[in-house]
């Protein structure tokens, strides 16, 4: 018995997911190697989620560590290196809450929704050449309808907490999601225009020059949207342990939490994989045919750094200061972005339909040059203009208390 994989299949350009179909289609039915090779992929994207969680939790708190003097972990295992087992194992035997009043299924299906969607993005990113479980046309559009989940499921956590701080950090959350959705978005139709694709693949293929070079200003746009999509520093508002003790999941211990944190750290991985591809490349670079896999992980390994650097930098906003940084700066840089590139596309593009390396170049300098005068003109629109007024102590007067002027 043999199977083979039709070519017009969405899976066939998968040659790991083709490979375990044809081995266990030698020994049992196609339907049933259908199912196994599904399984098996399945299986591969759950766990490189969540230990590429567990890896950028060790790595981050490291990093932080260094940033702010300090060691970070180093306990557990060589270079702390087992903490984030130790901190599974500990929230694993934690007991497992739910308030009173609370919605039970809706509570329940939170941690699951944020997992989700890191799962279902994960499953459109190639790694390398010809590796993404699901080679779609419409990646981009995928990426972007799938991430929206999101949201929900944070507005879920706090309206069934039955907890005010829980509703305040959930409504902090998605009012912050869905006003850089938008910038983010614009961000990336420059990326499609110029690629003249939304898929993932052929995105990278048409990277003779890296994107971030192309359209900094876009790259730019992307990464601070993001960084207050996945509520870090200095947007996380939603969870400000200073205010509303942790956000839309104050109420959530034990398994729920591990996930929900899964969930953010997990984020930040997958969100530095989609960079990488959009922005960086993906597999792109010497000998990517055997060490395409490796160029990938450098480059996410990058943006992981960079959002790390991001949040030792910056202290948290205020929440009309997230707002206005979206709307009056994010924004019409995005648009601006937009504007340029399409001309840039219209102009410059041959009859063929592609971009020359030569094309590009001219774009990136055009573009780098625009991102300058943009940056300064909207960043001094929205600065805040703070006057000082200066007082005179006044002498207080406490009846009975003797009081000694000194000069």
């Amino acid at each position: 018995m043999s199977c083979q994989l039709a070519s017009d299949s969405i899976l066939y350009a998968n040659g790991i997911y083709r490979l375990v179909y044809e081995i266990v289609g030698v020994v049992l039915p196609c339907w049933v190697a259908y199912a196994i090779a599904g399984l098996v992929f399945a299986f591969i994207l759950v766990n490189a989620v969540l230990l590429g969680a567990a890896v950028i939790t060790w790595g981050e708190r490291r990093v932080l560590g260094r940033f702010q003097n300090r060691v970070g972990p180093n306990r557990w295992g060589p270079f702390g290196l087992f903490q984030p087992v130790a901190d599974l194992v500990k929230l694993l035997t934690k007991e497992d809450l739910r308030p009173e009043g609370s919605d039970r299924v809706v509570f329940s299906l939170v941690p699951v929704l944020m997992v989700a969607p890191l799962i279902l993005m994960t499953a459109v990113v190639p790694f390398a050449r010809n590796t993404a479980l699901a080679s779609l046309n419409v990646g981009v559009l995928f990426i972007l309808a799938v991430s929206s989940i999101t949201s929900v499921a944070i507005f879920m956590a706090g309206w069934s907490s039955n907890n005010r701080y829980a509703m305040f950090g959930a409504a902090r959350a998605v009012a912050v999601l869905i006003s850089y959705e938008i910038p983010v978005v614009l961000s990336l139709l420059g990326v499609v225009m110029v690629a003249a694709s939304m898929s993932l693949g052929t995105i990278v293929e048409a990277q003779a020059l890296p994107f971030f070079l192309v359209q900094p200003l876009a790259f730019l746009v992307f990464m601070a949207g993001m960084s207050a999509e996945l509520n870090r520093s200095p947007f996380d508002v939603a969870e400000a342990e200073s205010e509303i003790i942790a956000g839309y999941h104050t109420e959530y211990s034990g398994v729920r939490f591990a996930l929900i944190q899964a969930a953010e750290f997990g984020g930040v991985g997958v969100v530095a994989a989609i960079a990488a591809t959009l922005f960086l490349g993906g597999w792109s670079g010497p000998w990517s045919e055997y060490l395409g896999w490796l160029w990938f992980l450098i480059k996410t390994g990058i943006i992981v750094f960079l959002f790390i650097w991001f949040r030792a930098t910056y202290p948290r906003l205020r929440i009309d200061q997230i707002m206005a940084f979206s709307w009056k700066f994010l924004l019409p840089l995005a648009m601006v972005n937009l504007v340029v590139v399409t001309l840039e596309v219209f102009l410059l593009r041959g009859d063929d339909g592609v971009l020359t390396h030569t094309d590009l170049a001219i774009m990136a300098a055009i573009n780098l040059a625009v991102t300058v005068i943009a940056i300064a003109v909207f960043g001094n629109l929205i600065k805040d203009r703070v006057t000082f007024r200066t007082r005179q102590p006044q002498q207080v007067v406490v009846p009975g208390v003797s009081t000694i002027e000194v000069s």
